[in-house]
């Protein structure tokens, strides 16, 4: 066995002082005079023993190095007696200890005050200001949205609190919206569920509280505990701002309406963009479409009043403004009735729901005198046919697109499910609570493949599908980009179309809007971003709360929706008509038309040929290949009406003047004011 190596006496004194300083303060500052002595004495009477100038007797010299050393170290420069040397170090270091502990204090109070304020725990003293609670993939949309918005208006500012690093926040806001211009971005980091952080925030004083949904697992939970905590902090009174909040889970809309209180609003995430991927398979561009109508940047929705229009019909309303889309009513009681018959009555109190640049854009105008009705097509519009579609991948809201699917397939259709995992069940979704025979439920066949390799996707036989879904993994059960295998999915199908010489209609959900342009998706086809609209969604809400009531029924489970129709359906392809003349061949098929799409613009950025709003005197030549944005009411579906009663089944109503036949409103509504909608994605309290 080797005897240990003997310990040198260097490692002996470096021992002997890490001992010596680890005793106490005291010690540390003894070895500091000490070491401090111990250079500045020396150099001094170097520098007066070589000084030409120096006084020649040796106590003069001492004299001057005791001068040099004295005011190097700040001990006073006093010459005498031994004694009046000494009482000047004494005051010279007093004076010293003095002054280090004063700055010593000063400099711990400021770096604890810029911890805390780099830790954002300081209160906001803001008023009429808008609150976000939590951080999600909604936050840069919705924050860059009310940036936008408030563009024009005076500075705002916008409080964010979330459980993050508040430089993080700042950094990944800066980096996503870019400047904020006027509107002031203040962050606090703390949880939200927390009453004594939120109330750093001030909500009493907001005009708007926004509580974004959360992808982890237990998110719907905390965003119960945020609302219950918010009541807590603004009380339960009907004072306190309007709240909106987002939950994944539909059992947990109706607590979180409950907690939100009698001003709040609870949005159901994943029933919204199921919903829009079910849409958007017979739909092409409609996600182009409903993007371009929710954001800031162009044409959004607003109110307008409607008093030149009392008493008179809601048809005549189409083609009162030259500017503006109408689309809708509502009531004095807050109810908005979207595509209502063209001879509902505009009851007094009512207000026009519009499409608008914005407020100030909406001005009553006759229009009627440019309306053609020699190019106005006639006859009744192509009916749809049974469709295959098959359906790529699974996450929590593949269940709510097959049940979307299924309801609104014609009969005879058929969908495929290959995931690259055992589907819970597997089990169809759940069946509608009204009895339905099996021969009108569209047939659903499941399959397990190992979708995550390239070869498979490559060899999938895609001749026998009308449309394709490729839904994305859920953030917290994929890897860290879930993305990564909707965009390998997409483009292996894209080089089956090349393969193929077949143009395939796929809808793509991704996860972060960032990727949208990486997506290799033909112009036929649709990216859906899911949040996104979650975010849009709340963002117009926020600035306008009435609207809640329009996209709740835009959004339901029934009633009017967005869609994208041929143009020949309205005028004659190859005739040259206003865009006026197209709404009141709408108007007659009992629709609103809001905007077109231009065939051959589809593939040219940034709106692929999507015009939304356009004057009602605009004139241009309407090609086959072109497409009508309407907001209309699809007849009653045969696989609705299974089982309903014989009045509730009939498609049409009675002919219009145009000689057209009219779609019948959903079972129950009046023309005076509109039904609670089954299934609807907003919970009111």
């Amino acid at each position: 066995m080797t005897g240990r190596r003997p310990d040198s006496p260097r490692d002996r004194a470096r021992y002997l002082f890490d001992r010596t300083l680890a005793r106490s303060t005291g010690t540390l500052m003894g070895w500091l005079v000490i070491t401090c002595l111990a250079v500045v004495v020396p150099v001094s009477a170097v520098l007066v023993w070589t000084d030409p100038g120096s006084p020649p007797s040796l106590s003069g010299r001492l004299t001057a190095a005791w001068r040099t050393s004295a005011e190097t170290l700040r001990l006073g420069a006093l010459t005498g007696t031994p004694l009046r040397m000494v009482l000047s170090a004494l005051l010279g270091l007093v004076a010293l200890l003095c002054v280090s502990t004063l700055i010593g204090v000063i400099t711990t109070s400021l770096a604890e005050r810029m911890a805390e304020l780099s830790r954002g725990r300081s209160t906001v003293l803001e008023r009429g200001h808008v609150v976000v609670l939590g951080w999600s993939d909604q936050v840069s949309t919705v924050v860059g949205e009310l940036v936008a918005a408030q563009a024009e208006h005076r500075p705002r500012a916008i409080v964010l609190l979330a459980d993050r690093d508040k430089t993080e926040m700042e950094r990944a806001l800066a980096a996503r919206i870019g400047p904020a211009g006027r509107t002031r971005l203040i962050c606090r980091s703390g949880p939200a569920s927390d009453p004594a952080v939120l109330a750093l925030v001030s909500p009493r004083e907001a005009s708007t509280v926004l509580v974004l949904p959360s992808g982890e697992p237990a998110g719907d939970a905390e965003i119960l505990r945020i609302l219950l905590a918010l009541r807590a902090v603004v009380g339960e009174g009907t004072g306190g701002p309007p709240v909106l909040a987002a939950v994944h889970d539909d059992r947990y809309r109706a607590p979180a309406g409950l907690a939100a209180g009698p001003r709040g609003t609870v949005l159901e995430t994943d029933t919204v963009t199921a919903r829009l991927i079910a849409q958007c398979v017979g739909r092409p561009g409609l996600s182009l479409v409903l993007r371009d109508l929710l954001d800031f940047a162009g044409d959004e929705f607003h109110l307008a009043d409607a008093t030149a229009f009392h008493g008179g019909p809601f048809g005549a309303t189409l083609l009162g403004h030259a500017d503006s889309c109408v689309v809708g009513l509502l009531s004095p009681r807050g109810r908005a009735s979207l595509n209502p018959p063209a001879d509902t009555v505009v009851a007094p109190g009512s207000r026009l729901i519009v499409l608008a640049r914005d407020d100030g854009t909406t001005r009553p105008s006759d229009c009627r005198h440019l309306v053609d009705r020699s190019v106005i097509a006639v006859g009744p519009p192509p009916a749809d046919a049974a469709v295959r579609l098959l359906v790529l991948g699974w996450n929590r809201r593949a269940p709510l697109v097959l049940e979307h699917l299924r309801r609104t397939a014609r009969p005879g259709s058929a969908l495929d499910v290959i995931t690259d995992r055992a589907v819970p069940g597997p089990r169809e979704p759940e069946p509608d609570h009204t009895p339905q025979p099996d021969h009108t439920r569209p047939f659903v066949r499941f399959r397990t493949a190992a979708l995550s390799r390239p070869e498979t996707l490559l060899g999938l036989d895609l001749a026998p599908y009308d449309g394709l879904v490729v839904l994305g993994p859920d953030p917290a059960d994929g890897p860290d980009h879930p993305d990564d295998w909707t965009l390998v999915a997409l483009l292996a199908l894209r080089l089956l179309e090349e393969r193929t010489g077949r143009e395939l209609r796929v809808v793509g959900e991704l996860t972060d809007d960032r990727n949208r342009p990486l997506a290799a998706v033909n112009p036929g086809s649709d990216v859906v971003v899911s949040g996104e609209l979650t975010g849009l969604l709340m963002a117009q809400i926020a600035q306008n709360r009435h609207l809640a009531a329009v996209f709740d029924e835009l959004f339901s489970a029934e009633g009017s929706t967005v869609c994208l129709r041929p143009a020949g359906t309205y005028v004659r392809p190859g005739s040259d008509a206003t865009f006026a003349t197209v709404v009141a061949a709408a108007r007659d098929r009992g629709e609103c038309a809001i905007g077109y799409r231009r065939h051959d613009l589809r593939t040219v950025p940034p709106d692929h040929g999507v015009r939304l709003n356009p004057h009602k005197g605009e004139r241009r030549e309407w090609s086959a290949e072109d497409q009508v944005v309407v907001v209309a009411t699809d007849p009653v579906h045969p696989t609705e009406a299974a089982g309903q009663p014989a009045e509730d089944t009939e498609a049409a109503g009675p002919p219009d003047p145009a000689g057209q036949h009219r779609p019948r409103r959903r079972p129950g509504h009046t023309d005076t004011e509109p039904d609670d909608t089954a299934g609807s994605p907003l919970a009111h309290p």
